[in-house]
């Protein structure tokens, strides 16, 4: 795999973030597979093996099928391993040091979530529930054309099982972990979920760039599968399938409209949008331009670059002709800082430089030195260095560095955190009535989900975009909060 092929799957996974639930356009990362949606089977076309953590052991580092850890080690990109670089892509962690704890006593921050369970009466064994054990499922992208770009979501839930069985059980049961990789493909995604209906009980914590493969599958067999996010339109229309980070096509929240037009005024009204013009950044970079117009900003350029275009001086040019004040990407970190160097180079400073989540990243920093310093960031959970202020946080932080020491956090794998304790207090909620129709008639009333403010309310039921945003700008080396630490929610603005 080449770098510019690695970084071209990471940019348009980057677009994940940017667009909070948009979608990744499956022919064009096809493409990138090298292949028309079979690159994530085997020679005779099955599912790469699964890995399995047995209940009430702590897993140590093996990936799933056995094999060695993924290109990249523990390093997050996205979610995961290595990206192209080497050093972590888009939504590692920031940087900051660990706080980490693996005791969350009693209450909330517990294994158990401090939840009184119900009556274990008429408790019924079924798919993946024995007398012992329950096992849960993962399925994400380790392997493919990024090794290990959502690793960490599947080192997260191992994690949460981990925490879990150390201090508790289900009616008895310890909890079980049976992994799958996807391979950034659609059809080993279905593969996949096929053989998950047979051998689990629920999916946790899965992230899958191709997630439309199994989403038929999953609602087909009553599978409830609790995900870190959906990413497309078919996973999100599943019944059975909730994201603990909850998106909609179409809306966009506010929060980063009103940060623009409260801190630098007038500069809203010179605004400039530029994306990576491929797969589906262009249609989703296009609505949040028309939804944050709706809101009282105006947009001066709204441009596409093509993404296999390494000279952005022109772009920058064209922002300085038209007196761009606040500038908005969508793409790879890679990418940004490249924005960035050209625009150091011709001499272009806007008063804003406004970026997903995909720039809290170590490599960001590192690889953009003084040209990426006053980078501000939008985000919807608390910053990695916040964890010695944050119990959840810790936690997660603490059991990550238990199952897999040393591997780096990452905005996926938080959220599959998320979604196992989701998982976790939901189904001691049931007792005695858990089965997978119950769970799933749970979740759906599950709404203002933060996981003891790991992240920003998320509504899992409605799958409503999250309208609760905070900001953190690049000073230096390191990450600072921008108008203090509390989220700013002020709805979401939907765009047809």
């Amino acid at each position: 795999m080449s770098r510019r092929c690695s970084a071209l799957l990471v940019s348009l996974l980057a677009l994940l973030l940017a667009a909070c639930g948009s979608q990744l356009d499956p022919q064009t990362v096809s493409q990138v597979n090298g292949g028309a949606g079979g690159a994530g089977t085997t020679a005779d076309g099955g599912v790469p093996a699964a890995g399995e953590v047995p209940a009430g052991e702590v897993p140590g580092a093996a990936t799933a099928g056995g094999g060695e850890a993924a290109a990249g080690g523990a390093g997050a990109s996205g979610g995961g391993g290595a990206a192209a670089g080497g050093s972590g892509g888009a939504g590692a962690a920031g940087g900051g040091g660990k706080a980490g704890s693996t005791d969350g006593g009693k209450g909330a921050n517990s294994a158990s979530g401090g939840v009184k369970g119900a009556t274990c009466d008429g408790f019924k064994n079924g798919p993946g529930i024995t007398d012992k054990t329950i096992t849960i499922g993962n399925a994400s992208d380790i392997s493919g054309p990024v090794p290990g770009i959502f690793e960490a979501s599947q080192d997260a839930v191992r994690a949460y099982v981990a925490y879990f069985n150390s201090t508790g059980d289900v009616c008895g049961r310890k909890l079980a972990l049976k992994t799958y990789d996807t391979r950034a493909d659609a059809g080993a995604d279905q593969q996949a979920y096929a053989k998950a209906c047979e051998e689990t009980f629920a999916m946790v914590g899965s992230m899958s760039a191709f997630d439309s493969g199994g989403a038929a599958t999953a609602e087909k067999c009553g599978l409830p599968d609790l995900r870190s996010a959906a990413v497309t339109r078919e996973r999100s229309a599943c019944s059975t399938c909730f994201g603990a980070q909850s998106t909609n096509t179409g809306q966009h929240q506010n929060a980063v409209a009103d940060f623009v037009l409260k801190n630098y005024g007038s500069a809203g009204q010179h605004a400039g949008f530029l994306y990576i013009n491929a797969g589906a950044a262009a249609q989703n970079s296009v609505v949040q331009a028309k939804a944050m117009g709706k809101r009282g900003m105006k947009f001066d350029v709204v441009q596409g670059i093509d993404i296999t275009e390494f000279n952005y001086a022109p772009y920058v040019q064209q922002l300085k002709d038209k007196k761009v004040e606040v500038v908005f990407w969508t793409g790879a970190y890679q990418q940004s800082v490249r924005l960035r160097q050209a625009m150091q180079q011709q001499g272009y400073q806007p008063k804003l430089y406004l970026r997903d989540p995909t720039d809290y990243n170590p490599a960001y920093v590192s690889e953009g030195g003084d040209a990426v310093d006053g980078t501000v960031v939008f985000t919807n959970f608390t910053p990695f260095e916040e964890a010695a202020k944050n119990k959840e946080l810790a936690l997660y932080l603490g059991w990550l560095d238990q199952v897999k020491p040393g591997a780096t956090p990452s905005f996926f794998g938080l959220f599959s955190w998320s979604a196992a304790r989701l998982f976790v207090e939901r189904s001691i909620a049931l007792g005695g009535k858990l089965n997978r129709a119950g769970l799933i008639a749970q979740v759906k009333g599950v709404k203002n989900w933060t996981a003891n403010d790991l992240h920003s309310p998320q509504q899992v039921g409605a799958k409503q975009t999250g309208e609760c945003w905070r900001f953190i700008q690049l000073k230096g080396s390191a990450w600072k909060p921008v108008g203090g630490t509390k989220y700013q929610c002020s709805g979401i603005t939907s765009v047809g």
